[in-house]
């Protein structure tokens, strides 16, 4: 199955989850709207009845004060002074009766509120999750999927990509040179690379005239389903998993300028094959750089693995000679080679890395089985430039692109594998030492182009 076949079948599956979740979703809003009318209808009862309670009031109390006699008004008139008198005898013994009722007579109320306090927090409590679900709800959180991960480290990318095929299509007339003219300015602005933006607008040309497309949705359907074919064509023969020995250590080499972040590359590859059960051992030959060695030793720290180092400014093959040393005799599985960043036309430092190839080859012949060229995705079309010169410079096996989630410009990945047809084997997704991801050409693409196509 091709990567649109994939493309397709992932889209519609996805839309029918989307689809499957609302519908609990409208069942509960229609319940919760039902809710309201009842206890508004209630609330409305209580009013009334408290309404005609106070009418009733009012009119006893007006009635008695019809009834009243004016010798009677009279003598009420001069009760308070009569009482003022006796006030102060009986005090003490109508505040005690006060005292005594009055708890008696909050006593149900105080009792009510209790009871009504006593239920809110069971309700509360129902609902607070249990600490075994809590954990397990991060704990998923915190391992996401592999399609997850390519989701969200190309997210950038694919908002970006997405915003100028929008911008493309906005001012969409007819499909004609000029049409074609700007199409090709925004793949290239896309870091698609030249070579393959030329090859998409000629295949353009030809499908739009056998499929008669007129519509500027419909041209974007076209344009995201070539791109998916031509990525697809350009790696049909290539392997993205590395390469291992049959027998002995495997040995891998990371090559590359300066900044790109190798020695962080290979820190985040030793814990990764580490959690796979194998012994893993780190030479630190980038014995250039200050603090490249420390660096180095605090990521062998971390990830519990072993390192073989020297003293800054010491030969870098002295290095690689004892770390192949130790890794036959201690039966090592994996060896990772950290090298000096180095730009591809600099003389004497390539020369020092086919130095130090020649030592790795005369104590394993077939060695090194990898030779990986790191590069930066946010350098977009330098990178590019980057992985043609070490091509031509030394024998560059694959790449592992970092940092694809700080940059809009994934479409690198298809400017290297149309051009230069160098399989990516690994890329960066994330800062976690786990974000480091073999990788996937089918979630790549879905992660880059996702809601870019109809798939009806």
């Amino acid at each position: 199955m091709g990567l649109f076949d994939f493309f397709k079948r992932r889209a519609k599956n996805d839309e029918s989850e989307k689809t499957a979740e609302k519908q609990p979703d409208t069942e509960t809003t229609q319940t919760d709207e039902s809710a309201p009318k009842a206890d508004e209808a209630s609330d409305s009862k209580v009013a009334q009845t408290q309404a005609e309670t106070v009418s009733t009031a009012n009119n006893d109390s007006s009635k008695a004060t019809a009834d009243t006699t004016p010798e009677q008004l009279d003598k009420k008139a001069a009760a308070p002074s009569e009482k003022t008198e006796d006030q102060n005898t009986d005090s003490s013994e109508t505040g005690q009766t006060a005292d005594e009722t009055a708890p008696q007579a909050a006593e149900p109320q105080s009792l009510a509120t209790a009871s009504s306090t006593d239920e809110q927090p069971q309700a509360v409590t129902e609902q607070e999750p249990q600490p075994d679900a809590v954990t397990a709800e991060n704990s998923e959180q915190s391992e996401p999927t592999e399609a997850e991960r390519y989701d969200k480290g190309l997210e950038k990318s694919r908002l970006t990509f997405g915003q100028r095929l929008n911008h493309l299509l906005a001012n969409f007339r007819s499909v004609d040179e000029g049409f074609f003219d700007d199409l090709e300015e925004t793949l290239i602005g896309a870091d698609v690379g030249f070579d393959m933006a030329m090859k998409i607008s000629d295949e353009l040309r030809e499908e739009v005239k056998l499929k008669n497309v007129k519509k500027s949705k419909d041209v974007q359907n076209v344009v995201v389903e070539k791109l998916i074919e031509l990525y697809d064509q350009a790696g049909s023969n290539e392997q993205n998993g590395l390469t291992f020995a049959k027998e002995g250590p495997t040995v891998i080499l990371f090559v590359g300028v300066n900044g790109v972040g190798k020695t962080t590359t290979i820190g985040k590859m030793a814990n990764l094959f580490k959690q796979q059960g194998k012994k893993v051992l780190l030479a630190a030959a980038d014995t250039f750089r200050a603090g490249a060695i420390e660096q180095l030793n605090v990521w062998a720290e971390r990830d519990g693995v072993d390192i073989v180092k020297k003293p800054e400014k010491s030969d870098p093959s002295a290095v690689v000679y004892d770390a192949l040393k130790k890794a036959k005799s201690e039966n090592y599985d994996i060896l990772f080679v950290d090298t000096a960043g180095r730009l591809q036309n600099k003389t004497n430092l390539m020369n020092e890395l086919a130095k130090m190839k020649r030592v790795i080859t005369r104590e394993i012949p077939d060695a090194p089985h990898e030779v990986l060229l790191v590069l930066d995705a946010t350098t977009g079309q330098n990178a590019l430039n980057q992985a043609k010169m070490f091509k031509e410079a030394t024998d560059v096996s694959g790449i592992v692109l970092t940092k694809l989630d700080g940059t809009a410009r994934g479409g690198i990945v298809l400017a290297i594998r149309n051009e230069l047809h160098l399989p990516v084997k690994y890329v960066g997704l994330g800062e976690h030492v786990d974000d480091l991801r073999p990788f996937e050409p089918s979630e790549f693409v879905y992660g880059l182009f996702k809601g870019l196509i109809d798939v009806e």
